[in-house]
């Protein structure tokens, strides 16, 4: 779809996941545009880039990668003259998205794919902003897209499937993991799983059953474990055995419609977010945070590697 050697892909909006979007573009050999009305902008974005680069070097850089091919402007309208691709970052506030998008709209080439980072607004509330609602699409990452592969694609009731199936592609070619959202949904897909997971974990420390370190543990020493390398369906084809899903459902479906009533519906209140917090600043009292960061980035780009090297992992 687009050549690193000639085509420039805009990121407007340059905070933490602009930022981290910008450098991944380097890193693919693209020429990036950035703009951002912020004051001290442009020097946090080149900060983030330093900080990100060696990380994506590790990872691998294509052979025209720089981050001398960035460079920043006061404008959007300058920042995506040319683009081929735009991916916006703004604040999740529709007003803002919608002002945006119809700046970028009014200045971009008129086959420009314009997508949002959008972590829960629908594209059919804030697309009829653009001239060309058609061209606006959900590209949805996880944070730090510069390291996680997940983007999930989405359109709005005026966005054409060809734009779709753009994005799609051209997220594929970066190397990226995207995800098709058929239906539009607040919260899309990635946030909805991790919330249905947080609300119990809430409820099991709201009635005093485990501490906030217990919860941590249970996924990152048990499932999550699993689920990093194959997600909960195909983990649940492997548990049936030679039946495969079909034979684990029709063994623990039972359980799980019990399971499923008992599940909690905790309240956010006062208490609770004392209690939650305090467990967490009891779990990490000992640790260094910028150490764990920096050791939790280093395992997951070792994963990644692993994964890509793997003949039967997503």
């Amino acid at each position: 779809m687009l050549k690193p050697l000639n085509a420039k892909i805009a990121v407007v909006g340059t905070g933490v996941i602009g930022a981290s979007w910008a450098a991944y573009f380097l890193s693919k050999g693209f020429d990036v545009a950035a703009t951002d009305p912020a004051p001290g902008a442009e020097g946090r974005l080149r900060g983030y880039i330093d900080e990100f680069w060696p990380s994506l070097t590790d990872i691998g850089l294509e052979s025209t990668a720089s981050a001398d091919r960035l460079r920043f402007f006061d404008d959007i309208e300058a920042a995506v003259d040319g683009a081929a691709f735009v991916q916006e970052n703004c604040p999740e506030r529709l007003d803002i998205k919608r002002a945006i998008l119809a700046q970028i709209d009014s200045a971009a080439p008129a086959d420009t794919v314009i997508a949002t980072s959008s972590s829960g607004l629908l594209i059919s509330d804030i697309q009829d902003a653009a001239g060309h609602p058609e061209r606006v699409v959900l590209g949805h990452p996880f944070n730090p897209p510069h390291l996680i592969p997940l983007v999930e694609v989405a359109g709005g009731r005026l966005t054409s499937p060809d734009v779709i199936q753009r994005a799609m592609d051209f997220y594929t070619s970066i190397g990226k993991k995207p995800i098709f959202l058929r239906q539009e949904l607040k919260g899309y897909v990635g946030n909805r799983l991790q919330a249905a997971l947080w609300r119990e974990a809430f409820y099991l420390v709201e009635q005093g059953i485990v501490s906030p370190e217990d919860v941590d543990t249970a996924i990152a020493h048990g499932p999550g474990l699993r689920w990093a390398f194959l997600g909960p369906f195909k983990n649940l084809h492997l548990s049936g055995g030679d039946g495969g899903i079909a034979h684990t459902m029709d063994h623990f479906g039972p359980s799980w419609k019990e399971w499923w009533a008992d599940l909690g519906n905790p309240s956010l209140s006062s208490a609770l977010k004392q209690t939650v917090m305090d467990g967490v600043d009891a779990e990490l009292k000992k640790t260094d945070l910028n150490s764990m960061v920096k050791e939790r980035d280093d395992l997951l780009i070792e994963l990644i590697k692993m994964k890509k090297t793997a003949e039967h992992l997503p």
